[in-house]
């Protein structure tokens, strides 16, 4: 990036919104001087009678205020992950995001805050856990019974998060979230806000930019998604990721003796339980090879998981595996409703699905019960609303430079999504990870201070830029 077109930019702007939020303590340990707020805004903006959302935010104010440069909006991922509950309760502590930390909070108010109808949002998405993934069903239905009976299970759980939540469950695309966090920049009275997106954070980011482009400062995008792609490309280019992610964690059992299946192949007793199952006593019953593999599939995020990952594969109890799954999880309901917003099912009856299923099973021969693309594709059809926010090209014009960073070894978000990202946004700088896990912020020291420093200075790393 040109020295002096960064300067510019730095350079606040003659008139601001007037704030318009009142912040109350609500300190935790992590954060004790957090400070938190609400903003309410429309569920539908073309039609506002139909009511609004509160959303939550949680304020931690600039360290030093003599240098203060704005505020700096922080998505932690999913679709579905808390702002709130990443920023009041430890998301961003030294052991988290290491040197990154200080800069950040000396020199900016970081704000977290929940996308609509995510965790405080009120309402929020609310769905009968149990009615999301049946066991008995599964992700890949192989018989035209088989695949009626999954369609229509899914048709009924949307119908029942759709009860339970209300008309809200149609207007959580990420199109309408970004619009959200024009309000929530408004009501901070900020000209332009920087933003730090991981995982998801990325899409929700890309989104801003392209539809606010003068309104950004600075933007991180970590772990980049490219909504572009189409479902079955991305499907199959994840999936590609994961068994990648998968092997490298067996090889890294092979060398290392942290790994408790040193010795003893760690990707045979993978195979063996993902294709027969096992007993959970968790569950009061047998795992799914499904239910395994995902929750196999979260703890590859983090390679200083990875001996947690070991332990829970040589436990005879699949307990571990199992309440790791992502059907398992709190937010999956949210996770599946945004989903099916954005990322709708390409499936046009049980043939493709199976032809698809085979390419999938050809590039993953070992992970391919797991991978979220797979998840949501399979997931989303019979859902009963409409995408708002299928995929799409929606190139960023306009906006300072901003940093995409992509991993080679990236289990979720392959490192072709945010090249094919950046590609979309003018003047963007790529950098990537050579290192394992999903997100450099997350796993990387160098992307941590690669990410700070721009973020502080609105310089980009050199293009081609590479963190080992």
């Amino acid at each position: 990036m040109n020295l002096a077109a960064a300067v510019l930019a730095m350079l606040p702007l003659v008139s601001a919104p007037t704030p318009a939020l009142t912040w109350t303590p609500c300190g935790t340990q992590p954060e004790p001087t957090a400070q938190c707020s609400q903003i309410e805004v429309p569920i539908d903006r073309a039609h506002p009678e139909t009511g609004t959302v509160r959303i939550p935010l949680t304020r931690l104010p600039a360290a030093d205020p003599a240098h203060r440069i704005g505020s700096l909006l922080v998505n932690p991922g999913g679709p579905g992950g808390s702002g709130v509950g990443f920023v009041r309760f430890g998301g961003l502590d030294p052991k988290v995001i290491g040197s990154a930390r200080k800069p950040l909070r000396d020199r900016f108010d970081i704000i977290g805050f929940d996308p609509r109808g995510v965790w405080f949002t009120n309402p929020k998405i609310s769905c009968a856990q149990e009615k999301l993934y049946d066991p008995k069903i599964g992700l890949f239905p192989s018989t035209r019974q088989q695949y009626d009976a999954f369609v229509a299970h899914n048709r009924a759980a949307g119908e029942d998060c759709l009860v339970k939540t209300g008309p809200l469950l149609g207007h959580v695309d990420t199109q309408s979230a970004a619009e959200d966090i024009d309000a929530i920049r408004g009501a901070l009275g900020e000209q332009k806000i920087s933003w730090l997106g991981v995982s998801y954070g990325t899409e929700l980011g890309a989104v801003y930019a392209a539809k606010h482009p003068d309104r950004v400062r600075t933007m991180v995008l970590d772990g980049a998604v490219d909504h572009s792609r189409p479902m079955r490309q991305a499907m199959v280019e994840e999936a590609a990721a994961t068994e990648d992610a998968l092997l490298r964690f067996s090889a890294w059992c092979e060398r290392s003796t942290d790994c408790a299946l040193h010795g003893k192949n760690a990707l045979a007793r993978y195979d063996d339980l993902v294709s027969h199952g096992a007993y959970a006593k968790a569950l009061g019953r047998k795992a799914t090879g499904e239910e395994l593999a995902s929750g196999a599939y979260g703890h590859l995020y983090l390679p200083a998981e990875w001996p947690v990952l070991s332990r829970a594969l040589a436990d005879p109890d699949a307990s571990a595996l199992a309440t790791s799954a992502q059907f398992a999880s709190e937010t999956y309901g949210a996770y599946r409703s945004i989903g099916c917003q954005d990322f709708p099912s390409p499936f046009t009856g049980p043939a493709d699905l199976r032809a698809t299923a085979q390419v999938i099973r050809a590039v993953a021969p070992h992970s391919w019960r797991y991978s979220e693309y797979w998840d949501l594709s399979a997931g989303c059809t019979g859902w009963p609303l409409p995408a708002l926010n299928p995929p799409r090209p929606q190139p960023v014009h306009g906006a300072p430079p901003i940093l995409v960073v992509g991993g080679a070894h990236d289990p979720a978000t392959p490192l072709r999504w945010a090249r094919g990202l950046a590609a979309h946004i003018d003047g963007s700088a790529l950098l990537t990870y050579l290192g394992d896990g999903h997100t450099g912020l997350l796993n990387s020291e160098c992307v941590r201070r690669a990410e700070a420093s721009y973020l502080v200075s609105g310089v980009t790393p050199p293009r081609g830029e590479f963190c080992g």
